[in-house]
């Protein structure tokens, strides 16, 4: 398992920017993706997050954090972001938000929760839901820098239409022998599916990931 070590550098402190929508992916039916220019933006590493702050007409401000799901190499900045049923924030990005629509960011933050190819590897990658965002930045960054690390996502859904980059993990996997992608639907499975059926546990992380080289 790769050892996750602090970014080096001093703290500085960060500045509210303005952020553009210029696309807007459905991913599942809870589920968009937001691709935003920011301004003056230089760059984050897979694993880092942002903070979002929405400000209503009588001035009231709401803010939350949304890791970034694109990888260092992408120009525009991917936010995955899953409605909360009565929540203040998500329910206005995943329905409401359309292209060309602005609001206020800061980021990047975090630097204990980062991956790069230098870092080398084995990755065992696991996530349940919108939580996989942060873990997608990372395969994206391996997928652009043609990595050999092998790497492992173990991921759980509740069903497969919730799974979250669905297609593109499987044309990941599927041109990638490296790379093994995992799913476990832990509420409802297809006709004729073969896989997990319950939640992540230490049997199934056994299965999935300790037969990586270097993980005992």
């Amino acid at each position: 398992m790769t050892a996750i070590e602090p970014v080096p550098g001093s703290v500085r402190r960060l500045e509210w920017r303005r952020a553009k929508v210029r696309q807007v992916i459905v991913e599942t039916s809870r589920v968009k993706s937001l691709l935003v220019e920011v301004a003056r933006w230089q760059g984050h590493q897979a694993g880092q997050h942002v903070d979002i702050r929405l400000t209503g007409e009588a001035g009231y401000q709401a803010q939350r954090s949304y890791s970034i799901a694109s990888p260092p190499e992408d120009g525009l900045i991917a936010l995955t972001v899953e409605r909360v049923e009565n929540g203040e924030v998500s329910p206005y990005l995943v329905d409401e938000l359309r292209q060309a629509d602005q609001f206020e960011l800061r980021g990047p933050i975090g630097g204990y929760f980062v991956w790069s190819v230098a870092m080398g590897g084995p990755l065992c990658l696991i996530a349940a839901g919108s939580g996989i965002a942060p873990l997608m930045a990372m395969l994206r960054h391996r997928d652009r820098q043609n990595s050999r690390v092998p790497a492992v996502l173990l991921h759980s859904s509740r069903n497969l239409e919730d799974v979250i980059y669905r297609s593109e993990l499987d044309a990941m996997a599927r041109r990638d022998p490296d790379l093994r992608v995992v799913t476990t639907l832990t509420r409802k499975q297809p006709e004729g599916w073969t896989g997990y059926r319950r939640r992540i546990d230490k049997s199934m992380l056994a299965d999935a990931c300790f037969h990586l080289s270097g993980i005992q």
